[in-house]
């Protein structure tokens, strides 16, 4: 049975890869604001409350009118919609939303899986890349020879995908995607086309007695240049906390190295283009040069960014993180009112981080550095 897919307008909603095409053209758009898309989609016989949209995207969590408004607006967007317009999304005075366009429901074909040519061979266009950075995990190789333990490899690469997915900053191909791989020899350059992607992940799993070791790489799709390479090793005496330990192992090189990939791509821009992702790349790159000026500009481009989009939990994080340095290095000018902010920041981004790791480790130092809350 193929993925279970709507159609509306221009669009194309495929709820198993986790896929939103307008056009031609696969769209980017964030975890929280595909589920609201499903979410009304599915529920378009009715008016759905703020407190449905609530308990169905963001489970139950308190979340500001602006945040959902922020995510509505975006959602309009991605779909070819507005608030003037409301063709697709119909807000309902004072009871909440309602999804208004002709919805045609199907199943994809088998046709629709990533064919083995490239795009230029199969004559249609090459994927745009997403404005945040993309990636794909593709299907560990099982090495061993053993049929059994290919669920081990399975395992281990939807967890990743499901670890990599709650990073709002990231756009992550579905496992229905990526699977169609399985198997296959492997062109990354082809691939990325194909899918879509700057980043591929790969890797392999070998097994001695008890002893499993899983190698992991995390590849330049667009150069096919190696960004990243590690092995995990573990004994099979406890096979699913291992498999958790080496997911989360691999989640947690890969997001570091993925942000200094964007970082330093970022610096050999050409243009200047002011969405949220790019404003927080830019003040990495000026946080990381470590003087009061840079500290500064960095601070200016992090708040930017929070402007744009008041969810994003890194930035949060990374300006809480610049309140530490200025503290650690005595550049602060006004202690205690800097203290209170950087303290405000950090919590913040503990509130949006969710399973974000690196926001979650950079808001935990900055609360241990400024209020001594460990």
């Amino acid at each position: 049975m193929g993925d279970v897919r709507f159609q509306f307008a221009d669009c194309v909603l495929d709820t198993d890869r986790r896929e939103l095409t307008r056009g031609s053209e696969r769209v980017a758009v964030g975890p929280q604001v595909f589920d609201l898309l499903i979410y009304l989609v599915q529920s378009r016989e009715r008016v759905v409350s703020k407190d449905d949209l609530l308990e169905a995207v963001w489970a139950g969590r308190i979340v500001s009118e602006s945040t959902l408004t922020s995510h509505i607006n975006a959602l309009r967007k991605a779909v070819g919609d507005s608030g003037e317009d409301q063709k697709l999304i119909r807000t309902v005075a004072r009871k909440g939303f309602r999804f208004v366009g002709e919805v045609r429901k199907g199943q994809a074909s088998v046709d629709d899986a990533p064919s083995t040519r490239t795009v230029e061979d199969a004559g249609g266009k090459i994927l745009a890349l997403p404005d945040k950075p993309s990636i794909a995990v593709l299907p560990f190789q099982n090495l061993i020879g053993d049929p059994e333990q290919e669920y081990f490899a399975d395992g281990i690469v939807e967890d990743i995908i499901t670890a990599l997915s709650r990073m709002r900053w990231l756009f992550v191909i579905a496992r229905n995607s990526s699977f169609t791989y399985k198997g296959r020899s492997l062109n990354v350059k082809q691939v990325g086309r194909e899918l879509g992607v700057r980043y591929i992940v790969e890797g392999g799993l070998r097994r001695s007695a008890n002893r499993v070791r899983i190698t992991a790489q995390l590849i330049d799709a667009t150069t096919a240049a190696n960004i990243w390479a590690d092995r995990f090793d573990g004994t099979l005496d406890d096979i699913f906390d291992m498999q958790d330990h080496i997911a989360t192992s691999i989640v947690g090189a890969i997001a570091r190295r993925l942000e200094q990939a964007e970082i330093e791509r970022s610096k050999r821009k050409s243009t200047e283009n002011l969405d949220a992702y790019d404003l927080f790349l830019r003040g990495m790159a000026s946080f990381y040069q470590r003087t009061s000026e840079a500290n500064s500009e960095a601070l200016r481009l992090f708040y930017e960014a929070i402007q744009l989009d008041a969810d994003f939990a890194s930035t949060h994080a990374m300006a809480a993180w610049c309140y530490t340095w200025r503290k650690i290095n005595g550049w602060m000018a006004d202690r205690a009112r800097e203290l209170a902010e950087g303290t405000r920041l950090a919590r913040r981004a503990v509130e949006l981080a969710n399973d974000d790791a690196v926001a979650l480790a950079r808001s935990g130092h900055a609360l241990a550095h400024l209020v001594g809350d460990r």
